[in-house]
């Protein structure tokens, strides 16, 4: 049976998932997850998979942040661009039968970038944190990093680090040699070393990884670290400016940001870690809120 104090939905609607909570105020009721993402759907499919995924739930209002505000979702949510509050902003989407608010994205013209789904977890941290002053990793398929001062995303970076990864361990030849979820620590903090010192050499090294496995039987937990370490010691190298120096607050998925976590670490950079759910909650909270104040 439903909680009868629940009043409101929060949902994260990517690219492959929908996401959905029923809550009362800032209390989670009741969790769904669906594979209903916006990838696989048509603008007029969203109302009849909402309406289907929060079956048995009251019709009570919706906020939604991710890519069902982008140009190929439910409604195209326009980007705020930068610098701006990171305070939510809101598109009503039509034809749901109940109010569903989409939370816009965020652009930079100059160089060219945008996010959508990470303005809400920013908003979240700094609902948590309002004087929160520095730097946020966000890593994931696409990852950002982002600065953030005085209540505003200033400028952001995003690497595609994460769907290189898949990319390579589900389509390329390094799929033979990687399997289950496994990654030794050792194997990684070496990989981010020497990517980040002799990043030249990575390309031959992550071909080097299939070869050791059809000559010498090598480990897919050591293979799976290679590749990681690798891919995310050539993001570092990259991103040095956004870290050297700076007290780091990664947001994301438990697993992932450990490993971020680690290599920052091994460089001497301070890191605090926050959960991605718990961020996008509270920042979808936050727009909750917001939108009280403004209607």
């Amino acid at each position: 049976m439903t909680d009868q104090s629940m009043d409101w939905i929060a949902a994260d609607w990517g690219t492959t998932n929908l996401r959905l909570w029923a809550m009362a105020g800032d209390r989670v009721v009741e969790r769904r997850e669906s594979d209903q993402g916006m990838a696989g759907l048509a603008p007029d499919a969203f109302a009849p998979v909402l309406a289907q995924a929060t079956q048995g739930w009251p019709d009570v209002p919706v906020i939604a942040c991710g890519m069902v505000g982008s140009r190929q979702g439910w409604i195209e949510a326009p980007y705020a661009p930068v610098p701006c509050a990171a305070r939510p902003r809101m598109v009503e989407a039509p034809g749901a039968g109940r109010p569903v608010h989409i939370i816009c994205g965020v652009r930079q013209d100059q160089p060219a970038d945008v996010m959508r789904g990470e303005e809400t977890q920013i908003a979240g941290l700094l609902a948590v944190h309002p004087d929160f002053d520095g730097i946020a990793c966000l890593p994931g398929t696409h990852s950002k990093w982002v600065r953030i001062s005085a209540g505003e995303i200033c400028h952001f970076k995003t690497f595609l680090t994460g769907e290189l990864f898949g990319l390579l361990s589900g389509k390329s030849v390094l799929r033979h040699s990687l399997a289950g979820k496994e990654c030794d620590p050792a194997v990684f903090a070496a990989a981010v070393d020497e990517a980040m010192m002799r990043p030249a050499q990575g390309y031959a090294g992550l071909f080097q990884i299939r070869a050791e496995t059809l000559l010498a039987g090598l480990d897919p937990s050591v293979a799976r670290a290679r590749l990681s370490g690798t891919l995310i010691g050539w993001e570092l190298a990259a991103a040095k400016p956004w870290w050297l120096g700076h007290q780091v607050t990664i947001i994301g998925a438990p697993a992932l940001s450990a490993l971020y976590a680690q290599a920052l670490r091994a460089q001497g950079a301070p890191v605090t870690q926050v959960a991605a759910e718990d961020a996008t909650l509270a920042g979808l909270n936050a727009a909750r809120k917001e939108l009280k104040v403004t209607t």
